[in-house]
């Protein structure tokens, strides 16, 4: 990096080793060494986990090898808990965001921990928001939706609004993608899915009025680059004018929002970081890895630092200056 500003991660993930039985139906850890682990959906894996999930040591010297000052550690999505009883999802959030602060507390300024909220209920997320960012929190993960209800339904946009009133960033994440016999090759859930998810639900923030409703003081951002959004923009606005009997919600064509939201920069392609860039803007784009997971970007952040096409200042503001927006001047 040219700059002397701390490099920064948004986009990295944990696990806390243990924790206490949730009941039927959550997700647990089943140990299997001090630096092994899986994470277990009944009888069934679903992911195979390391020691840089919980362990601050690991994760510190990854973030040094990496040249990175700050990471931004999140939930994984698959403990959302969307789907349960209100009053089991907000036992769970507690407990995992409480376990987060944990996790983080070894280094301060350096493992800057987001929260989860029971989103299925909006007064119930609304308040786990407020005693997280209290308690420490910088800011809070969202799932891209809560069963068939996207980002613009009404009760998750009572929690965006209440998220930009209090001033606590949102990063977006794809999860609980859709399964089929095509879907379930070739890891195809996150190679299509996801991207898929992430699409679907900008388009939602912008055809279903979100932007046009929520105050411009809302700072969110989407994973995975905003899926592959940026390279059918034009579709869209060809959409908006040519059919505006049926995309009509929003007030302006989609082109309009650019800049009322952020990515992160985890493409893995320099074209695909350019037209991102070209698109969203270089003030838009932020750093994200993925961290610590085998489809996450190692090193964080390689990709911004050889795009040949970044000329130092704009790398600078990937790298450090636009997360500090993001984050509201933290770290």
């Amino acid at each position: 990096m040219s700059g002397t500003a701390p490099v920064i991660d948004v986009h990295t993930h944990y696990v806390p080793r243990g924790w206490p039985d949730l009941g039927p139906g959550t997700p647990w850890l089943r140990i299997e060494t001090e630096t092994d682990a899986v994470i277990m959906l009944g009888d069934k894996e679903f992911r195979r986990i390391q020691a840089d999930c919980w362990d601050a040591p690991t994760r510190l010297a990854d973030m040094d090898a990496d040249g990175i000052d700050a990471q931004v550690v999140s939930p994984t999505p698959v403990f959302f808990s969307y789907g349960r009883d209100v009053a089991q999802a907000i036992r769970i959030a507690r407990i995992l965001n409480d376990l987060a602060l944990e996790i983080c507390a070894p280094a301060p300024g350096r493992l800057l921990p987001m929260c989860q909220v029971p989103l299925q209920d909006p007064d119930a997320a609304c308040e786990e928001l407020d005693r997280c960012m209290a308690a420490g929190h910088v800011g809070v993960e969202i799932g891209n939706h809560v069963g068939d209800r996207d980002l613009d339904d009404a009760g998750v946009v009572t929690f965006l609004q209440h998220a930009a009133a209090l001033g606590a960033p949102v990063f977006v994440h794809p999860w609980d993608m859709a399964n089929s016999p095509r879907l379930d090759r070739w890891m195809a859930q996150w190679l299509v899915g996801m991207p898929a998810e992430t699409h679907l639900s900008v388009l939602a923030m912008i055809l279903g009025g979100v932007f046009d409703r929520v105050d411009e003081r809302l700072r969110i951002c989407f994973a995975h680059g905003g899926g592959s959004f940026a390279f059918w923009l034009g579709r869209m606005n060809n959409a908006w004018h040519k059919r505006h009997d049926v995309i009509g919600t929003s007030q302006y064509p989609p082109a309009h929002y650019l800049g009322r939201f952020y990515v992160d920069s985890v493409v893995f392609d320099e074209r695909a970081l350019r037209l991102l860039v070209d698109t969203v803007g270089a003030d838009r784009v932020l750093v994200g890895s993925d961290y610590p997971y085998p489809l996450g970007e190692r090193p964080a952040g390689g990709l911004v630092r050889k795009a040949g096409f970044l000329d130092d200042a704009t790398r600078d503001m990937i790298l450090a200056s636009n997360a500090r927006t993001f984050l509201g001047g933290a770290p």
